[in-house]
């Protein structure tokens, strides 16, 4: 590590882990925060701000300063385009806890190329909980983001983003979570889960103690070419064990809007949080309303243990499949989908991405079954990452019988895996998810041949093929 890197390590460390008087209320906070924004001595200009309330750009010699919220815990900026993401281990760390002084400076460093082309990919509920579950994560989904990596072009940027329950209530294994980051080499951000919430610690407004600790604010936002990203927190706890809803606190809106002022409305604007937003925020139709305008919107959450898309009154919502699966007690999820994470590449305001199966190629999108009735066979396939744009056809014999009928049904070896109070075993409350990707038709049995090919909204073609003995 040369002196620089390290310099910038320690000062990072040093500043999100430093003195709270959150812990020392006998401590007074600084009233007014300011600071400055560097790119080594030179002064970043229209750098946004924040406290989570006040929302102020850095003037032409990277300069900034407001008045302190009495409930501010961090001062953070929104990373501008162009800049490399501070991280410590690969965690981005973007921010100053707030302590008795006043002045918080950050430090930049340019890149060395544009980033309008970039990547990221979305891990959704890793959610370990023993060290069986770290054993299986470090073993599979790690090496297969690596391996992902690996394959990429040199020099592409491409970072991640966790969209909650990172751990399993066992606060302690957000180090496990962590080494896992350090090991797959690319800068990761976090959105706060339920199951990563201190309980029986008082409401909503202390329940994050432990999660700031380790990641710092629970909102925030920063920019990658043309693309802003937005990470929020749509977990509400009540202050009662293991009780929450999806709901985003007024402050956080008002921070949004704020926020958003300084994105333009044609710009790709990517929302992460961990509770999916279109059927299980209460309050979603603010969060909507803010949204408003801007012309290319997504939503990327995780906490179902299913996939599904969502595209409604111009709004995309990915609620991805899990890297746990089934919670590391099988190959996939409650509805079929396999262990995996999605990924996305970015080209201007351009957005394009697939479900990365763990363990499995690219081109792994479809499973099929075929079940044998009386006179007569039904064959089933599940298209996990279908969204009405999707063309989904299938073959019997080569003969072309064109699209295949949508119907929401169970996937059969979720029915197989997870049915019933004993299974799987160890973990018997993993079901099988009635989902809206699955597909059906009957043939006759005298068909030898069967082929599904479904093609998604980009014009990438996957398909499956069983043949049967004559």
């Amino acid at each position: 590590m040369d002196r620089r890197s390290f310099v910038s390590r320690l000062g990072l460390l040093t500043g999100s882990l430093g003195l709270s008087v959150d812990a020392y209320p006998f401590f007074k906070k600084a009233q007014r925060i300011n600071g400055k924004v560097l790119d080594g001595n030179r002064g970043v200009p229209n750098v946004v701000v924040s406290d989570g309330y006040s929302v102020v750009l850095t003037d032409k010699q990277g300069h900034y300063a407001f008045d302190n919220h009495a409930d501010a815990k961090f001062v953070h900026i929104s990373i501008p385009s162009g800049y490399e993401f501070n991280t410590v281990d690969n965690i981005a760390r973007s921010y100053h806890r707030i302590g008795v002084r006043s002045e918080y400076d950050f430090n930049l460093r340019k890149l060395s190329k544009k980033d309008s082309k970039h990547q990221f990919i979305i891990w959704a509920d890793p959610q370990v909980r023993n060290a069986n579950d770290v054993a299986q994560m470090m073993a599979t989904s790690v090496p297969d983001v690596q391996q992902y990596v690996s394959t990429l072009p040199y020099g592409t940027l491409i970072h991640g983003i966790g969209v909650g329950d990172l751990a399993w209530d066992n606060l302690s294994f957000f180090n496990d979570y962590n080494k896992a980051v350090g090991r797959m080499g690319i800068p990761f951000f976090q959105a706060l889960g339920n199951h990563d919430m201190d309980y029986n610690k008082g409401g909503d407004e202390t329940s994050d103690s432990t999660f700031q600790d380790f990641y710092g604010p629970t909102y925030y936002s920063f920019n990658r070419g043309k693309a802003h990203y937005v990470v929020m927190d749509d977990v509400r706890y009540l202050g009662k064990d293991r009780l929450y809803d999806g709901f985003i606190s007024q402050h956080q809106l008002d921070w949004l809007k704020n926020d958003l002022k300084h994105v333009p409305k044609d710009h790709l604007l990517i929302v992460c949080v961990h509770i999916p937003v279109h059927n299980a925020v209460k309050n979603k139709q603010d969060l909507y309303a803010i949204l408003t305008g801007f012309k290319n919107v997504h939503i990327m959450s995780g906490h179902t243990h299913y996939n599904v898309n969502v595209v409604k009154n111009g709004l995309y919502e990915h609620n991805h499949g899990t890297v746990c699966g089934a919670w590391w007690t099988g190959p996939i999820c409650e509805d079929g989908t396999p262990r995996g994470y999605g990924i996305y590449e970015v080209d201007g305001t351009k957005l394009k991405w697939y479900y990365k199966p763990t363990g499995l190629p690219k081109d792994h999108q479809i499973s099929l079954t075929v079940d044998t009735l009386t006179n007569q066979k039904r064959l089933i396939a599940n298209v996990w990452n279908w969204d009405p744009a999707w063309k989904v056809e299938y073959y019997l014999d080569k003969k072309a019988m064109g699209a295949l009928p949508n119907e929401k049904a169970y996937d059969p070896l979720a029915v197989k895996l997870y049915k019933g109070p004993n299974l799987p075993a160890g973990r018997g409350f993993p079901e099988p998810r009635l989902n809206e990707h699955m597909f059906a038709a009957h043939f006759g049995p005298e068909v030898q041949h069967v082929r599904v090919v479904a093609t998604d909204r980009f014009g990438e073609k996957y398909e499956k093929t069983i043949k049967f003995d004559s």
